[in-house]
C-alpha cells in the first residue's frame, strides 16, 4: 500500500522579487509572512524560526478570527504616533471614515466585493477619489501591518481607483481679501500667510513658532525634519509677508501681557494654537461665492504667483518646498486671463524686450 505523503508545516516561495513564508500555526491556521529580503535562506532561516516557536509551545498569537478592523486601525494608529508621524491627523480622518462600514467587523470576514462597496459608498457621499484612496491605502497599511504582527494571517484585496489629481482651482488676491473677511482675523492672516508663500497650511503654517522667523535676517525658516520632505527651506521677508508677521508679533505681545506667560506659536487665538483651518476655510468660501476652493488651492495660486512674478523655477521649488521642476509645472496651470495677456490683441506682445519693465512683487490680500 502506498504510502500517504505527510502534508508540509510550511514553506518558502516567491512573490514578485520578495520571498515568503507560509506555515501553520498552533490554531491550525494557515500564516504567511514576507521576508522583505530577495534572498531565500533569509525567508527560509525565518521559517524555521516559527516552526521552533509552534514546537516549543512559544506561538502565543491571538486567534486572528477574533480580531476585528477596527483593531487593524487602532495598532496602526499607535505605530502612527510611536514613529512620530505628522499625518498622524490625516489618518485619523480616514479611520473615522472606514469605522463608519467596519465597526465590529472581523478582520477576516472583510473580501474585496466589501473594499469595493466601501469606494461606491463614498463616491455617493461626493468624496474625491483622491480622498477616498488615502482612506483605503490606510486599511491596506492596517492590514499589512496585521499580517505583519500575526494578528491575521490574510488580507482582501484592495484597489485604488483611478484619479486624476491635477486639480483646477486657482484663487486670485481680490477672492482671497473677500474670503478672509468672513474668517476670524487670526484664521485670515493663517490664510494669507498660505497665499503668499504655498505653505502647507496643517503641517508648516498652523505650526510654526516665533523662533522660526528671523525678522533682522529678512527669513522665515522650517527646520529640516518638520516638512513633508523633510528638507529645511526658508521664504524672504518681502514687504507684505513682513508686515503680516509683524503684526501676529504685536497681536501675541498683548497676549503674553495679558495672560502672563510665553506664546511661541505665530498663529494663535488668544495664546492657543490654532489646530486646522478646514472647518472655518469651508464656511468662509461657501459664504463668499467660492464653494469647493481647497486650502492646497492656495499652495497651487502661490506657486503661479511666483511665476507670474518672474521668479525662476529653481528658486520658486526651494521656496514652496516642492521636490523637483516637474511637480511645479504640474502645479503652473496657465489661467484663462494669462493666455488673454499673451494673445495678439496684447501691445506687449510686441513691445521691444529691451523696454518691457517685469514686475517682480508677489499679489496679496488686504484687509
Amino acid at each position: 500500500m502506498k504510502r500517504r505523503r505527510r502534508r508540509p508545516e510550511g514553506c518558502v516561495y516567491r512573490r514578485g522579487q520578495v520571498f515568503w513564508l507560509k506555515w501553520i500555526d498552533a490554531l491550525g491556521l494557515t500564516r504567511y509572512r514576507s521576508s522583505g529580503s530577495k534572498d531565500r535562506d533569509v525567508a527560509e532561516n525565518m521559517l524555521r524560526d516559527e516552526l521552533k516557536r509552534k514546537a516549543d509551545g512559544l506561538s502565543a498569537a491571538p486567534d486572528p478570527r477574533r480580531t476585528l478592523v477596527g483593531d487593524l486601525l487602532e495598532a496602526l494608529k499607535n505605530r502612527y504616533r510611536v514613529e512620530g508621524r505628522r499625518s498622524l491627523e490625516r489618518l485619523e480622518d480616514a479611520v473615522e471614515h472606514l469605522l463608519r462600514m467596519f465597526r465590529g467587523v472581523p478582520a477576516a470576514q472583510v473580501k474585496g466585493a466589501d473594499v469595493l462597496r466601501y469606494a461606491n459608498l463614498r463616491l455617493e457621499e461626493n468624496a474625491w477619489p483622491a480622498t477616498i484612496n488615502r482612506e483605503l491605502a490606510a486599511l491596506r497599511a492596517a492590514y499589512r501591518l496585521g499580517l505583519d504582527n500575526d494578528t491575521i494571517v490574510a488580507m482582501p484585496r484592495i484597489r485604488l481607483l483611478p484619479e486624476n489629481n491635477v486639480r483646477q482651482g486657482f484663487a486670485e488676491a481680490r477672492q482671497i481679501a473677500v474670503i478672509c473677511r468672513r474668517l476670524p482675523p487670526d484664521l485670515a492672516d493663517a490664510v494669507q500667510f498660505v497665499f503668499i508663500t504655498g505653505w502647507r497650511s496643517r503641517s508648516e503654517v498652523l505650526p510654526l513658532k516665533w523662533a522660526q522667523v528671523d525678522f533682522v535676517g529678512g527669513f522665515v525658516r522650517l527646520e529640516p525634519g518638520t516638512t513633508k520632505n523633510n528638507e529645511g527651506r526658508a521664504f524672504p521677508l518681502i514687504p507684505e509677508l513682513r508686515a503680516l508677521l509683524e503684526r501676529r508679533q504685536a497681536i501675541t505681545r498683548r497676549c503674553e501681557r495679558a495672560q502672563a506667560r510665553i506664546i511661541a506659536h505665530a498663529f494663535h487665538r488668544y495664546g492657543k494654537p490654532i489646530k486646522s483651518l478646514r472647518r472655518a476655510w469651508m464656511t468662509a468660501c461657501r459664504d463668499a461665492g467660492r464653494p469647493g476652493l481647497l486650502l492646497h488651492d492656495l499652495r497651487r495660486s502661490a506657486v503661479r504667483n511666483l511665476e507670474r512674478a518672474g521668479i525662476s523655477r529653481s528658486v520658486a521649488i526651494k521656496l514652496t518646498g516642492h521636490k523637483t521642476e516637474a511637480v511645479y509645472r504640474r502645479y503652473a496651470i496657465v489661467a484663462e486671463s494669462d493666455l488673454r495677456d499673451a494673445g495678439p490683441s496684447s501691445p506687449r506682445c510686441w513691445e521691444p524686450r529691451r523696454n518691457r519693465v517685469r514686475s517682480v512683487t508677489i499679489p496679496v490680500t488686504t484687509r
